[in-house]
């Protein structure tokens, strides 16, 4: 049943292409699509006999109220529905859980001297990217055989064969040196061109230029060089041995394979790229069995694709999609040539899908097998700390410091079987001076709880700590009118390998079970506590540490201190710059001379070594 208003609307529907938003009464977007013929896409929603599936007929119970916007194209409809979701995420759309940037190779083609770097966002600069490598343990492969197979420089410095000096690098022989003139441009350019090679899967053009190189360099004598030859040639095999999964193409691709168990539904997509499978991403959701293959596999790719990185030239899908043409074009956009969007039924790209189906099936398994893990998780602490309901979201609070100094805390959020990252936060502790671990606790917990902060309300706040900074934390909470928060403390009394919980108004902790999924989980939430906290104390220490440094430096002040570290990173890219490099950046040779004292001058500098030790033309 419809209300007035939203009658009216449906009778005056545009015929045009665009996107359409679904509201219920409180204002709340319920869902998003887009349409070739609005009037058609809308008015389907509301008549009997349309969609019969239960989530379409939930849906239409909660509409009150719709919203239109009208486009000159279905290819401009799909880009903003793209963007209203990720922005909005509203309930009935498949949603994609992930803001990831993934990371990809960048190699910059037009310098003399291009070097591999790892970069998140792929830009029309002229450079060429390879990726995405996700997970990340693929891009770390991929460079650890890159680096030993081939002897491409690797430091951030400019390189113009004037360098009095290299450095270990050309002492181990993974770089030939071109900073001291040792390499030609012409030479370092035919490394690079076997690196593309590598990257790009053309491996029988690679290995056939690799084998001549080798017996060129024999029949000339060269023996070391025939030597160093054979090597890089006999890892490069080894390598494509291992992740070769396709010889028929070097073509890039990225394949999609769907797996449904019950209501659950894993989407896995596979990068190759050159025929090599250099990562997959994996998608779950445990309750789809009312969303068809078709609506997941469309929202998988606009969602997916709808971030900074680079499409394939070939998307291989389990199933056909009416707007294929569509999403063809979208697709092509992005990438600034031509992409195809195929959904093979024989062949190597059908054993490929079919691949990318194997690795959903089992990864469906896994995260049901994980999810049923995780409810014993919480109903044994619900019942070991004496909860009222099974704890949905656990907030976990860490505090670090070195002695006294740049004290921090961190909040990390565990929430219906994941760590919800995008609810962390950070905090530089304000109110206490020295090292006082109860007091900075006390703060954290005033600030998060206060009126400031809108997150959800936890089922459970976990303080990395025993009764001490319990106790803090407990005063915290009665500070902002919060008394009625569960909470706990886990720790290790010295010279124990078991973890307690530390209730409130219980002197005698609860010794967890090493073995007990509840210890798993709060062992999980109180190590990510930590790692964030470190990760955050460790990047302000070494702000002040290279500030310090730069603040006694007459002549540079906080504008030109702050280029300068945006420009080289560290005091370590500072120091191993030459005169002319910082002259270039506008600094006067007086200032530049009073500089490198002062960064010779400060000690536990990580400059110190390197200056002292004359490696200041070239680091790695």
């Amino acid at each position: 049943m419809t209300n007035d208003v939203l009658q009216s609307k449906l009778d005056h529907l545009p015929e045009q292409p665009g996107v359409y938003l679904f509201r219920d009464e409180q204002g709340e977007l319920l869902y998003v699509g887009k349409a070739a013929v609005l009037s058609n896409r809308v008015r389907s929603y509301f008549q009997k006999g349309g969609d019969p599936s239960p989530k379409t007929t939930v849906l239409v119970s909660h509409i009150t109220d719709l919203e239109t916007i009208v486009t000159r194209s279905e290819l401009e409809a799909l880009i903003l529905e793209s963007n209203l979701i990720k922005q909005h995420r509203p309930r009935f759309n498949v949603v994609l859980r992930d803001d990831k940037q993934y990371p990809y190779l960048r190699l910059p083609i037009k310098e003399d001297f291009p070097r591999l770097s790892i970069v998140r966002r792929v830009q029309q600069d002229g450079a060429l990217y390879y990726g995405p490598y996700t997970p990340a343990g693929a891009l770390r492969e991929t460079l650890k055989v890159i680096k030993k197979a081939f002897p491409l420089a690797t430091c951030n410095i400019v390189i113009d064969g004037k360098a009095e000096r290299a450095c270990i690098e050309f002492e181990i022989k993974r770089c030939m040196a071109p900073c001291t003139g040792n390499q030609s441009k012409e030479d370092y350019q035919r490394i690079v061109s076997q690196v593309r090679q590598f990257l790009e899967g053309r491996d029988h053009e690679l290995l056939d230029n690799l084998r001549a190189q080798m017996e060129g360099a024999a029949g000339r004598e060269e023996f070391e060089e025939a030597a160093r030859l054979r090597d890089r040639l006999f890892n490069i095999e080894r390598t494509l041995e291992k992740q070769r999964i396709t010889q028929t193409t070097t073509t890039d691709q990225d394949v999609i394979g769907l797996a449904r168990q019950g209501s659950a539904v894993d989407l896995q997509i596979l990068f190759v790229r050159g025929g090599l499978l250099i990562g997959r991403k994996d998608f779950f959701w445990p309750h789809s069995a009312d969303t068809g293959d078709e609506e997941l596999v469309r929202s998988a790719i606009e969602q997916f694709y709808n971030k900074d990185g680079q499409p394939p030239k070939e998307l291989l899908i389990p199933t056909g999609l009416d707007d294929v043409t569509v999403i063809e074009e979208w697709l092509s956009g992005k990438r600034g040539n031509a992409v195809r969007v195929m959904t093979p039924e024989r062949g190597v790209k059908h054993q490929l899908v079919l691949l990318a189906e194997e690795n959903a099936g089992a990864a469906v398994a896994n995260h049901l097998r994980d999810e049923e893990i995780g409810r014993q998780a919480v109903e044994e602490l619900k019942r070991l700390v004496r909860l009222d309901i099974v704890p949905r979201r656990i907030e976990g609070f860490d505090i670090s410091n070195t002695m006294g100094n740049q004290s921090v805390a961190s909040m990390v959020v565990w929430e219906e079987g994941q760590m919800k990252k995008a609810d962390y936060r950070r905090f530089k502790i304000q109110t206490v001076t020295g090292a006082n671990d109860f007091a900075s606790m006390q703060e954290v917990v005033m600030r998060r709880y206060g009126d400031s902060e809108h997150l959800a309300r936890p089922d459970l706040i976990l303080i990395d700590g025993g009764l001490g900074q319990l106790a803090a934390a407990m005063e915290g909470l009665k500070q902002v009118g919060h008394e009625d928060l569960a909470i706990i403390g886990l720790a290790k009394a010295r010279g124990e390998k078991d973890e307690r919980i530390f209730l409130p108004g219980r002197k005698n902790p609860i010794v967890l079970r090493a073995n007990s999924p509840a210890t798993h989980l709060v062992q999980r939430i109180r190590d990510e506590a930590h790692r964030f906290a470190i990760t955050f104390h460790r990047k302000l220490r070494s702000k002040a540490l290279m500030a310090s440094s730069l603040d006694q430096v007459i002549g540079i002040g906080e504008i030109t201190r702050a280029r300068l570290l945006k420009q080289y990173g560290s005091l370590v890219n500072i120091a191993a710059a030459t005169d002319d490099e910082l002259t270039a950046t506008g600094l006067d040779a007086k200032t530049v001379a009073e500089m490198r004292k002062a960064l010779r001058d400060h000690k536990g500098s990580p400059a110190q070594a390197i200056w002292e030790s004359g490696e200041h033309r070239c680091r790695h």
